[in-house]
């Protein structure tokens, strides 16, 4: 066994082969525990497996059938999701189980859940034996690990192959326990409080690993067959059908944030806007949470492989308190952030649509530009289904300011939807219909029928230019209302590629669990998908989150984007002839605008960074890398700030949260690309 280093003093290897032998007992000792606790299905299991099974071939959109090759994709979702990092498989190990790999698509049919639940044991040995074999490094890491050599570790799990002994693997955990401490020791702690940290980390995990039971493997496999039909489709057994909302949308009461599991990792989905994780601007979509405390200052507890119930336990809380979350920043790979939010609840209020009006003095002229910020498509149900006429709602809401506007005399309105996460069909359909006369807004396919939903009402509330703001986490009804904007010529589309959220699910009771599969897919009305690809903007604005962490398409397995033949509407005049005038005078404008600069250089830090695929093992090397990013980001940030007036500021540490104001940056380019489209459709006779 390799466990320690080349270079260390010859004296130490009394102690070496001492700790040898303790390994290779430890690795008999967790083979008989791992024999003493093997887990297998139960009956109840069998029968909700082939009740599952049948529904998802009956009722999921895609209509697939269990056959070999959606048995080979349910075997390696599986085994990705057991073995991410592939450092508990050998290659071995691999080569006998890819044997059986085509074994599920007669097995489940008939309930037998064998094969999936040796491989689960034989993952819970090997993941028993990691910890423990790091859990007894940690004792005489000081002595016995090199944080100098010239060794590093592969980050990305797509370029790690499978270790082709169990040897292999045991050098693999002690470069993983290495990363670990030089990260920790890059975070300024001490030795004896690294020790103390990781004993604590990798005790909690053991303690996890052994608590697992048989319903928890038949959840994580049955899952596995799920999210093979695509990664919206979900089965959740009696306990967690008994706390369901927490999983159906995966909100955090507390901070305001939706998150998913992504492997061993609490993943950020997206932020509730105007809930406290997006005021405090220091969580962003696609950042891991890898351990939470309470207070302004309690200990942080390591969530790494916890289940996202147990995580969301510890983020929610009383209002006014603070939670605080260790975090891995999507941005960066080899260094962790610990911030902290103050818990409450996210204000009706808020959620409201709101307007605002800006002048801008452009060529001379004074343009009026009113903004309708729409946080998600919202409604009272209760208060429409008992036939109320003020109910709440999304509609309703724009439908008032749009008076108000009006009176303004606005030259031009933005529907400001970043961040909007999307809600109600109804009101992305009603609201669409404010803007149109009447026609069809979005088309609905289910496996046998089509659908669609009419603006039937022939009225028009506004007939000025009209811009569609869009951003990454712009999805669902978010897309449909741009996307029949877009395809009616209605008004520009401006910003970043949305989200791609274009499939619908629904809800089966299924024995004493639920099944939720999707059923059924968007269209616009030119027949083009929502799904995967998104809505494209007519406009491009830099993009600030990273399309590959967020999005539709960041999701394994997710359906693609496809095409139905479009349905007969009555289209506005094509606006595709004021693209390339409209991007032209845009490119101009942010040459020196200092926001812009300074978006554009913190994009390129953060791809650069994004692209790394291995971490050195040498602390030096780490050091001087981490302070050459930190002196670009601060570089960076002093710019902007000298070239808005500001003083610079010492250190990152210094800097406000509020500084950046990206979403203002961005903004602000879209109010003058509004004034050139105003300019330019008067010019041209558009006419709405």
């Amino acid at each position: 066994m390799y466990l320690l280093c080349k270079n260390k003093n010859h004296s130490r290897v009394g102690r070496y082969l001492i700790l040898s032998i303790l390994a290779l007992l430890f690795i008999l000792s967790a083979t008989v525990f791992s024999n003493a606790a093997i887990l297998a299905p139960e009956t109840i299991h069998k029968i909700q497996c082939v009740k599952i099974v049948a529904a998802l071939e009956r009722n999921h959109y895609l209509g697939k059938q269990l056959d070999k090759t959606l048995s080979a994709k349910i075997f390696d979702r599986y085994i990705t999701l057991l073995d991410p990092s592939r450092h508990l498989f050998t290659q071995k190990d691999m080569d006998q189980l890819n044997s059986s790999r085509h074994r599920f698509e007669k097995d489940l049919k008939k309930g037998h859940l064998s094969f999936a639940y040796d491989i689960y044991n034989l993952y819970h040995l090997r993941a028993t034996q990691r910890l423990e074999y790091i859990r007894n490094a940690i004792k005489t890491w000081e002595e016995d690990l090199d944080l100098h050599s010239q060794d590093s570790l592969v980050i990305d799990n797509t370029q790690r192959s499978w270790r082709n002994s169990f040897e292999n693997l045991q050098r693999l955990w002690e470069k993983e326990l290495t990363n670990h401490i030089i990260t920790l020791k890059l975070d300024n702690q001490k030795a004896s409080d690294i020790t103390d940290t990781l004993e604590k980390i990798y005790g909690s995990r053991i303690a996890r690993l052994s608590q697992t039971n048989t319903n928890d493997v038949f959840q994580l496999f049955m899952n596995s067959v799920t999210e093979s039909f695509d990664p919206h489709t979900q089965y959740f057994p009696p306990r967690v059908s008994e706390d369901f909302d927490i999983h159906m949308s995966l909100s955090l009461e507390g901070i305001g944030a939706v998150l998913q599991t992504e492997y061993e990792y609490t993943k950020v989905l997206r932020l509730i806007p105007k809930g406290p994780a997006d005021k405090s601007n220091l969580l962003m979509p696609g950042d891991k949470i890898i351990g939470v405390g309470q207070g302004k200052n309690g200990e942080i507890k390591d969530t790494i492989g916890q289940r996202i119930d147990e995580v969301v336990k510890l983020i929610r809380g009383p209002k006014n308190t603070y939670v605080r979350l260790k975090i891995i920043p999507a941005k960066k790979t080899d260094s962790t952030a610990t911030i902290s939010i103050r818990r409450d609840k996210v204000k009706l209020e808020e959620q409201s649509a709101k307007k605002q009006i800006t002048t801008i003095l452009h060529k001379n002229q004074n343009y009026k530009i009113g903004i309708i910020e729409i946080p998600n498509f919202y409604i009272d149900f209760a208060a429409y289904h008992r036939g109320e006429k003020d109910y709440k709602s999304t509609t309703m809401d724009v439908k008032k300011l749009l008076l108000e506007l009006k009176e303004e005399n606005i030259d031009g309105l933005i529907v400001d939807l970043r961040d909007n996460g999307g809600g109600s069909l109804k009101e992305a359909n009603d609201l669409t219909g404010l803007f149109l006369t009447s026609g069809p807004t979005v088309q609905i396919r289910t496996k046998n029928q089509m659908t669609r939903l009419y603006d039937e009402d022939p009225s028009i509330q506004y007939t000025g230019p009209l811009m569609v703001l869009i951003n990454r986490m712009s999805a669902s009804a978010s897309e449909i209302f741009a996307g029949a904007i877009k395809d009616y010529h209605r008004g520009l589309v401006v910003g970043t590629r949305s989200f791609g959220k274009g499939t619908v699910q629904e809800l089966k009771p299924l024995g004493d669990g639920k099944l939720k599969l999707t059923s059924a897919k968007f269209y616009r009305v030119s027949g083009e998908s929502t799904q995967h690809r998104g809505v494209i903007p007519d406009i491009s604005l830099p993009r600030i989150y990273n399309l590959e962490d967020t999005g539709e398409s960041s999701l394994d397995g997710a359906l693609l984007w496809d095409a139905i033949p479009g349905i007969q509407y009555q289209a506005y005049a094509p606006l595709e002839p004021l693209y390339d005038p409209l991007f032209k005078q845009y490119k101009q404008r942010i040459t020196h605008d200092p926001g812009m600069v300074y978006l554009k250089r913190q994009l390129e830090l953060t791809t650069r960074l994004g692209k790394q695929t291995d971490l050195s093992l040498n602390i030096d090397k780490r050091r001087n890398k981490r302070r050459l990013q930190e002196q670009a980001e601060l570089e960076i940030e002093n710019e902007y700030l000298v070239a808005s007036g500001k003083e610079p500021i010492d250190t990152l540490e210094a800097k406000d949260a509020k500084i950046n104001g990206y979403k203002d940056i961005l903004l602000k380019q879209a109010q003058w690309i509004m004034t050139d489209f105003v300019g330019m459709a008067r010019k041209q006779g558009y006419a709405w």
